[in-house]
């Protein structure tokens, strides 16, 4: 696997919908799980019983000591380097697919396979060797070599990805592992200090620091639509092999996981919240898998500039009334939200009493209930309005 393939690399704002970077669920019923609570997979926040870290010598080293320094020597022991290797279908090169050849085999030209191997990050979690890293990492792989800052090696096995966060979890057989201490995203504000740890382009345990740029972009705005996390910007060096690492704060803690850059411009990278990872992580080394919760609809924001273009642009066989809320556009047969009764033209003014301006806020509202959970929407439907109750039902990964 060639490094720009296991990395993401937006190379537009606009990029249009589509999975990036072929992701794949990972969840083999033939890997042998740890028997582990998802509960005991997420860390109090700053948990004051982590084991201690190792500090910065005494002495000289000590006069070069700051706080991006002292974070790195904290969590540097904790992140380790993740090489993945897949088999994919190839062809000969091209001068073995001329006539001469072509006589020997007839149809039967064989098309052997053929090895892609990348390298990124991830950092571990528990002492007991549970690592989290980025899907597209180790997409397509089940076995995984891990390396310690030490130079230790593991093999790892890949224990579930996620494609719609972009989290896996990959599991090695330790004890006493260095562990990172888990923060929280959810305070962040633009100008914090942000560090990020990994090992781009192969070169192991790279420190780049910069500043939280931005909080809450949405996967549009990043460049993957069919994404469903509010990322962190940062202007903190990330490179191909930084994906799965580490982004901490000034007090080195994790705040995020270092996912995508945008090719097209220099100082964008994106992170996604730790809080988001737990969540996926613990599912995924509970169970293999992660399930979202589906509606089945498409929606826009609605503003007067939108409505207007609507009736001028859209085909929608509904009046709609007001200015302001969540526009379904469409809506997929088949889905929850057929079955429900939704429309197109339906406006979503508010889900479970919170009211909700943008498709965004829709999507975070669907997220925080549980698969085959009611969720009540209350719609402005050409100027009557109405509760409509959805079950939602499993994201359709594939």
């Amino acid at each position: 696997m060639k490094q720009a393939a296991i990395y993401l690399t937006f190379l537009a704002a606009g990029m249009a919908t589509g999975a990036v970077g072929g992701y794949r669920l990972q969840a083999s019923q033939q890997i042998s799980q740890s028997a582990i609570a998802p509960e005991a997979l997420v860390q109090p926040l700053a948990n004051p019983d982590s084991p201690a870290l190792p500090s910065l010598p005494t002495g000289a080293t000590a006069q070069n000591r700051n706080f991006i320094a002292d974070a790195v020597e904290r969590v540097g022991p904790a992140v380790v380097r993740i090489d993945s290797a897949r088999e994919v279908e190839g062809s000969f090169p091209e001068n073995l697919e001329n006539p001469f050849f072509r006589r020997f085999f007839g149809d039967e030209m064989p098309t052997p396979d053929r090895i892609e191997r990348g390298t990124g990050s991830g950092f571990i979690i528990t002492a007991e060797g549970h690592i989290i890293t980025n899907a597209h990492v180790v997409e397509g792989s089940d076995q995984v070599r891990v390396t310690l800052r030490n130079g230790q090696e593991y093999q790892g096995t890949v224990l579930g990805t996620d494609p719609v966060t972009d989290v896996a979890a990959v599991k090695i057989e330790a004890e006493d592992l260095p562990i990172v201490t888990l923060g929280s995203s959810e305070t962040l504000i633009p100008g914090q200090w942000a560090i990020a740890i990994g090992n781009p382009l192969g070169l192991d345990n790279t420190v780049t620091a910069g500043i939280i740029s931005a909080t809450g972009r949405s996967s549009s705005q990043v460049g993957v639509p069919d994404r469903r996390v509010r990322f962190i910007q940062t202007d903190a060096a990330i490179n191909p092999g930084n994906s799965g690492g580490p982004l901490l704060n000034d007090r080195g803690e994790v705040i995020g996981i270092n996912t995508a850059i945008r090719a097209n411009a220099q100082g964008l990278g994106f992170a996604i919240p730790i809080e988001t990872a737990q969540r996926i992580a613990a599912q995924l080394f509970a169970n293999g898998s992660a399930e979202h919760p589906y509606l089945g609809i498409q929606m826009i924001d609605l503003t007067p500039e939108v409505k207007q273009r609507i009736a001028e642009e859209i085909e929608i066989d509904a009046q709609v009334e007001v200015d302001r809320g969540v526009l379904i556009v469409q809506v997929i047969d088949g889905t929850p939200a057929a079955e429900a009764g939704l429309r197109p033209g339906d406006v979503i003014v508010a889900i479970a009493d919170t009211p909700v301006v943008t498709s965004l806020e829709v999507q975070e509202q669907v997220e925080a209930v549980e698969v085959g959970d009611r969720l009540i929407l209350q719609i402005n439907r050409e100027g009557e309005s109405l509760s409509i109750t959805v079950r939602p039902t499993a994201f359709p990964v594939n």
